[in-house]
Formats: C-alpha cells, sequence, structure tokens
C-alpha cells in the first residue's frame, strides 16, 4: 500500500521544492543550501462516546493498537480491518496535556530559531476540534497552553544581558463563506491575502495587537472569540461555521553587532468540520454556511493530493483557505496535523475519509528556514573642511585646535572617501544620504566606535557592495559625458537658428480649428400606468400619488463657443410621494413575513434560490421587521436591495395594486 516507484518519489520530492521550498528560499540570508525538509508530523485523536448516541450494544468503529496505529473497519469485507500508522495516536482517555506535550509543544522552540510553525485542527464536524484547540477553563487547549509556554520563553530569551530583544503580536481572523474577516476589528470588513516578492503570505489591513502577557493574550482574545460565526445543528449545539486563525508572531533583535533580525510565525487554525446536510438536517443560511464549508476542504483535500502525487500546479489559490495554508502544506513551516475522529460507526464514512486525509497528509514534505536580516552599519566617515562646511568644520575640530586657533595648520591630507573604496566621492552623492551619512558620523562618533571597520558584513558581502558602488559611478560618469555631449549639440543648434533668423523672417503660425463636440442625447424613459389611474389623478384637484411627471429642461446641444444654441426638449423624470413609498414598502414586507415560497417568486429579482433563504430565515429568525433586515441576514447586498425595492413598487404602482397613503 505504501510502495512507491522512484519516478513517483521524484515527482513528490520536485513539487515540494517548486511550490513552496524553492519560492520561500530567496528570503533566507545566505541561500547558499537548500533547507532541509521536514515532514507534515500527523496526530489523530480518538474521542469519547457522545452521550445519546450510542446504542446500548453499540461498538466502537476505530480500536488503537498502540500509541502510534490504529484500525478501523473496512467496509467492503466486514471480516478485515484497515490498519494506519502516524506519528501520534491519543485514545478516548487522552487528555489535553498529553496531546499538548507530545506534538505542539516541541515545535515552540523553531519560532525562537525565526522559523514558521503550524498546528490544524482537522475532522468531521462534531468531533472534537474546537475542544481540543481551545478546551475549557478546567481542561485548557492547545491555544492558551502554547500561548503560556511562548510567553515564558520570550520573557526569559529576551531579559536583560541576553543577546537578543523579543516582541510577540496577535492577530485573529475567520474565513466565513469566503471572506477573511478580523474577529479583533469587525468593522474592516472583507480582507485580501496577498504574497510579497520573498514569496510570504501576508494580509494587509490586518489587526496586530502587542502582547507581554498572558492577562493581555486573554484581553483581546476572548472578545474576539465571541466574533467568530456559530451555530445550532442537529449534531452540534454550537458548530462552528468558519475556520478560525490566530496568528502569533515573535520578532527578535539583536542587542549587539552585527544587529541581526529574526521573524517566527505560528499559526493555530481550528478548521470547521465538513458536513453531511441529511443528518446536520441544514436549511436555508445554514445550507449555504455548509456548501462554502465543504467547497473549502473540498479545495484542500485537492492541494493534499497534488502534494502527494507530486503535481507540477498545486491549487493553492481556488480557496482563500488554501492560499492562507500555503506556508503550512508544502512552503516553509513546521507543521502538525491534528486529525479528530468519532468512535460511533453512524460516523464511519467521516472517520474514514479523515483517516485517508490525514495518512495523504503525512508524505507533505515542507521546508522550514531561518528568515533573519541584516542591518548594513556604516563606519564614522572623516570628510574634509570643504565638504563639511563651516559648520559643521568648527564642530568637527576638537577643543584643543580652537584654543590654539593656528591658522597655518596642515590640511587634512584627503577625505575618508578616498581612503575606503566603497564611499567614494560622497559630493556627487544625494544630499539627503549624505545628511544621513552625518548624522550617522556624529552618532558613532560620540559612541567611541571610531576604530570600527567600514562595514560590519562578512567579506563576501563587502566585495559585492564596492563592486555595486563601482559599477554605480562609472554609470554616473558615462551619463555626465553624454549629458556634456547633448547641451553642445543645443549650443550649436541655437547658433545656427540665429544666423537663419537674421536671413528670413519668422513663419506666421495658424490658430487651429476649433473641434465642435456634441453631447449625446438621453435615451426618455417612462412607465405605462393603466388608464384608470391616469383619470382618476387627472380629475383629482391635489393627487397624492404622481408616478410620472413631464418637465421641460434645457441642454447645451454645442459646446463650441462661437455657437451658443440651446434647445429644449422633453425629459421624464420620476417622483414618488413618501405615502407610496411608504405603502409599497409596507406591502412588501406583508409579503415577505406571510407569503409562501410561491408568492415571493412573484416579486421582482426573487428566485427559486433566494425565496427559499428567505423562508428559512423567517422560520429561524421569526418575521422581517423591516425590509432592510434582507440585508442583515445577507440575503442581497444594499444596491440589490434599493434595486429591488424600487422594481416592486414601480410594479405594483403600474398594476393599480396601491393607492394614496391611509
Amino acid at each position: 500500500m505504501d510502495a512507491r516507484s522512484p519516478s513517483q518519489l521524484r515527482r513528490r520530492e520536485m513539487a515540494a521544492v517548486t511550490s513552496g521550498a524553492g519560492r520561500c528560499r530567496l528570503s533566507k540570508v545566505g541561500a547558499g543550501r537548500r533547507p532541509p525538509p521536514a515532514r507534515v508530523r500527523v496526530a489523530v485523536r480518538l474521542r469519547p462516546f457522545v452521550d445519546g448516541t450510542a446504542g446500548a450494544d453499540d461498538t466502537p468503529c476505530v480500536r488503537g493498537l498502540d500509541s502510534c496505529s490504529l484500525e478501523i473497519a473496512n467496509w467492503r469485507n466486514h471480516q478485515e480491518t484497515l490498519k494506519y500508522q502516524f506519528d501520534a495516536f491519543y485514545g478516548e482517555r487522552s487528555s489535553q496535556q498529553d496531546i499538548y506535550a507530545g506534538s505542539v509543544q516541541p515545535i515552540l522552540r523553531h519560532l525562537l530559531e525565526g522559523q514558521n510553525a503550524s498546528v490544524l485542527a482537522y475532522g468531521p464536524t462534531g468531533a472534537g476540534k474546537t475542544h481540543t484547540m481551545l478546551g475549557s477553563p478546567e481542561q485548557p487547549g492547545v491555544i492558551p497552553r502554547a500561548l503560556m509556554d511562548l510567553l515564558q520563553l520570550t520573557r526569559e530569551e529576551g531579559a536583560e544581558g541576553r543577546p537578543w530583544a523579543l516582541s510577540v503580536t496577535m492577530s485573529y481572523l475567520e474565513i466565513y463563506q469566503e471572506k477573511v474577516l478580523d474577529l479583533l476589528d469587525p468593522a474592516s470588513g472583507d480582507l485580501v491575502i496577498r504574497e510579497d516578492c520573498r514569496g510570504n503570505i501576508l494580509i494587509p489591513g490586518l489587526t496586530h495587537k502587542p502582547i507581554t502577557s498572558f492577562a493581555d493574550f486573554e484581553r483581546h482574545f476572548l472578545p474576539a472569540s465571541r466574533n467568530r460565526t456559530v451555530g445550532a445543528t442537529r449534531l452540534n449545539q454550537r458548530s462552528s461555521r468558519s475556520h478560525a486563525v490566530l496568528l502569533v508572531k515573535v520578532d527578535q533583535r539583536e542587542r549587539l553587532a552585527p544587529f541581526r533580525q529574526r521573524e517566527g510565525k505560528l499559526y493555530l487554525i481550528d478548521l470547521a468540520g465538513s458536513e453531511d446536510n441529511r443528518r446536520t438536517g441544514n436549511k436555508g443560511l445554514r445550507l449555504k454556511e455548509s456548501g462554502a464549508i465543504n467547497t473549502s476542504l473540498f479545495v484542500l483535500g485537492k492541494v493534499v493530493d497534488a502534494l502527494h502525487q507530486g503535481l507540477p500546479r498545486v491549487p493553492y489559490r481556488d480557496s482563500k483557505l488554501t492560499r492562507l495554508l500555503q506556508d503550512s502544506l508544502g512552503g516553509s513551516a513546521h507543521s502538525i496535523l491534528i486529525a479528530n475522529i468519532g468512535p460511533e460507526r453512524c460516523f464511519y464514512q467521516d472517520t474514514l475519509s479523515a483517516l485517508n486525509f490525514a495518512a495523504r497528509s503525512k508524505e507533505v514534505i515542507n521546508r522550514p528556514f531561518t528568515n533573519e536580516s541584516l542591518q548594513l552599519l556604516l563606519a564614522p566617515v572623516k570628510l574634509s573642511q570643504k565638504e563639511l562646511g563651516p559648520s559643521e568644520a568648527k564642530k568637527a575640530r576638537g577643543p584643543e585646535e580652537e584654543k590654539t586657533g593656528n591658522p597655518e595648520s596642515p590640511a587634512p591630507p584627503a577625505s575618508a572617501s578616498q581612503k575606503f573604496s566603497p564611499l567614494q566621492k560622497l559630493s556627487s552623492m544625494d544630499p539627503a544620504v549624505l545628511q544621513r551619512l552625518l548624522s550617522l558620523d556624529r552618532l558613532l562618533g560620540s559612541q567611541g566606535t571610531q576604530g570600527t571597520p567600514l562595514l560590519s558584513t562578512p567579506r563576501r558581502e563587502r566585495m559585492v557592495l564596492m563592486k555595486i558602488v563601482e559599477e554605480k559611478d562609472l554609470e554616473i560618469e558615462r551619463l555626465k559625458m553624454e549629458q556634456k555631449e547633448l547641451e553642445a549639440q543645443v549650443l550649436a543648434q541655437k547658433a545656427v537658428d540665429s544666423t537663419e533668423g537674421e536671413n528670413c523672417s519668422p513663419p506666421m503660425l495658424l490658430p487651429l480649428a476649433r473641434r465642435r463636440v456634441t453631447v449625446a442625447k438621453p435615451l426618455q424613459k417612462a412607465v405605462v400606468m393603466p388608464l384608470q389611474l391616469i383619470q382618476e389623478q387627472a380629475a383629482s384637484p391635489n393627487p397624492d400619488i404622481h408616478i410620472l411627471k413631464k418637465n421641460r429642461k434645457r441642454k447645451r446641444e454645442d459646446l463650441d463657443a462661437s455657437e451658443p444654441q440651446e434647445k429644449a426638449e422633453d425629459c421624464w423624470e420620476l417622483q414618488l410621494s413618501s405615502g407610496l413609498l411608504a405603502h409599497g414598502r409596507q406591502k412588501i414586507l406583508q409579503l415577505l413575513n406571510e407569503g409562501s415560497a410561491r408568492d415571493l417568486r412573484s416579486l421582482q429579482r426573487i428566485g427559486e434560490k433566494k425565496a427559499q433563504l428567505i423562508v428559512g430565515c423567517r422560520e429561524l429568525h421569526g418575521p422581517f421587521s423591516q425590509v432592510e433586515d434582507l440585508e442583515r441576514v445577507k440575503v442581497m447586498s444594499g444596491r440589490q436591495l434599493a434595486s429591488f425595492l424600487k422594481a416592486n413598487i414601480l410594479g405594483l404602482a403600474a398594476a393599480g395594486q396601491l393607492g394614496g397613503p391611509s
């Protein structure tokens, strides 16, 4: 079952390199070697029987063999079993501490090395994913335990006297119906997922909160958790309707030279469970949410299959979830997948599907590396008095030279820019850059570091920098020569033009013909009304309802100033009284609350799907208080709602079903 041909192994290795590792290798400092591979580690957790789901003689369909393997009944042959082997297996009696200490805690050290890590909870609905990640006050899950240990590690490593200074920030988001929503700032709306030039996945506009203790984490995390979308189904009273992602970023800055910087990210992901709508009984909005969840999990399975088979294209961009998990699957992170399953035989197909997904995920290869960068620090540069100017030269002279005041003191032999080859010809540099160099010179001079080398970088990088500076100097010289040649040509041309201008008079310039600009006439629109309603309005001295009014408007026919002609034309414009609008909205609201799906389809812009959604929302949340509730339950957007009201009120008025305001 596990035997593979050498060609498949080579294809899978090549796909892992091209999908994530080769792309992310660009951000590694000194990327001369390929990062070592790290396989996705998979742990399986079997939850106990849930009260009310197991019968009197119900036996589990899954049985653990040891700490790493399990077996499940074969649905094709009940006399046989299917055996699976993973990195860890946790049975019904395992605790939250066992799962955290055995699978999650070992990867936290990688964050202090500037590497990424991710923990994913996968499984069908009702399998205990949220309990594994969050837990309860009596049995905390992976997220609170990981944050508590990580903050303790950062306090120890970033203490005074240690070489690194550390800071921790957190972000919390959810993916609900293919929309990325910030749980720390719900009013921010749908966010976009981007990829920078180094291949790192980022979300512009996502809120980042700094945290220094576990109390700070709880102050931000607990209110944000209440913003997550949950709902009740037949299998779970608080079913997660979205994928939740907690991002914890650890930034490190070296206190001494060469002042390196590191960045490690920890993704803690609670995936929504796949759902069988025949068992969950989803309708209306819950059915729409279930479709979005199953679609994203289906794309996640396609990504794992593509990485497992070594295909050249991995469909990360087919879903927001897989786009965000690009580093975790086939990318640059140490990944842990916790597959949650149930023992009941009624969940046999969901359990078997989760185990097959976990078995394929075990073969995915990541290539973690250290996200490290260097700060290039320039040593103090001693400039001559001509380059410094009178004020700077006076500050550069020592107190002894000011006391003696010898005007015949020997001038400096040469500027320091001639001594150090990477910084030649400072006078040709940009004034802003030169000012920054002078400020850095004064800062380092006050610290007594004038004997340090020019660049605190290795020899190879220093040679590359010197070569780049030399090429830039040659390019500047070439551009200066071209500029001198062009100036000489311009002067020669001016001399020729001046001699020719003495012999001939300048030509007469004729004015350009003005172009006539015309504007297209707008089409006239009218609403056909019943003859009886028109006659009633004409007979009434002060009619309350006005559908159409004919105005005389004047409009410019031509924009030419020489021919200011204007022409009057007839235009129809819509005028609806406030009483008619209120009466129409009341009639539409009555139809939304009392009408059946067939009656709702009689309204304009309401089809079969929206009619079922309206009926489902009405049964779930009760009657609508106003027509704008359609936007709140996400049946239609604000623009669609305005068009819906306008079309239906005009239709009812044209059909003569609306009278004057009561």
